[in-house]
């Protein structure tokens, strides 16, 4: 039986919500969906530009108030070291789990989402054998793979990276509030309605900083 797969370049007018519409697809054809918001485990490092993608997604995910569980921010990756030991974490947890993590690809496929049923496999475009995430996976084409994997994921532009999770960020805002909307004791308010209503906004920075004042500065 083959699985539902759907790519989504992220030059398309409006990707988050394009990647919305296709986990939504996705998460249709799973037997685990509890009704409630999925488990959202982010693979990568922010040590290099293009594996922060995994960590940029969670970060932004936890800034916009998901609802769900998200393992695996800018502040505290899951990577290759602790993947395994997060994993256990969730073994007892029945929850629908996402997968999110960046990929290499083709020239061609560069910049393009995929939203994919089946586990996420991190760690093949490295050369790492590490255990499958998920129920379902997302995945970002940030570079060319083939060659010295490690550099190129080291030399990925930052630009596209960001916009990349951005749309992720806001795919899985929107298919989880379409998740949770959908439960039988679910009755949304006026205030749902107009929460509805406006306009996508991702925030893609987190609080705002501290300013130290000048004075302090001075010895």
């Amino acid at each position: 039986m083959s699985r539902v797969s759907f790519s989504i370049p992220i030059s398309n007018p409006d990707p988050g919500a394009r990647v919305a519409a296709a986990l939504k697809q996705v998460l249709l054809g799973l037997k685990t969906d509890s009704g409630s918001a999925p488990t959202v485990i982010c693979v990568g490092s922010d040590r290099a530009t293009g594996d922060s993608l995994g960590p940029l997604v969670g970060s932004m995910l936890c800034w916009n108030g998901f609802s769900g569980p998200v393992l695996g921010t800018l502040d505290r990756p899951v990577h290759a070291c602790n993947l395994e030991q997060t994993l256990m974490l969730l073994e007892d947890r029945c929850t629908t789990i996402i997968g999110v993590d960046a990929c290499l690809g083709t020239k061609r496929e560069v910049g393009t989402i995929i939203v994919s049923q089946g586990p996420l496999r991190p760690g093949l475009g490295v050369n790492k054998d590490l255990p499958p995430v998920g129920h379902v996976h997302i995945a970002g084409v940030v570079n060319v793979g083939g060659f010295m994997e490690h550099l190129v994921l080291q030399s990925t532009r930052l630009n596209l990276v960001v916009k990349m999770a951005q749309a992720i960020a806001w795919g899985i805002i929107l298919a989880g509030e379409h998740i949770e909307d959908s439960r039988p004791d679910t009755r949304p308010g006026p205030k749902d309605k107009q929460k509805a209503a406006i306009p996508p906004a991702l925030t893609i920075a987190g609080p705002p900083l501290q300013l130290v004042p000048e004075s302090a500065l001075q010895r």
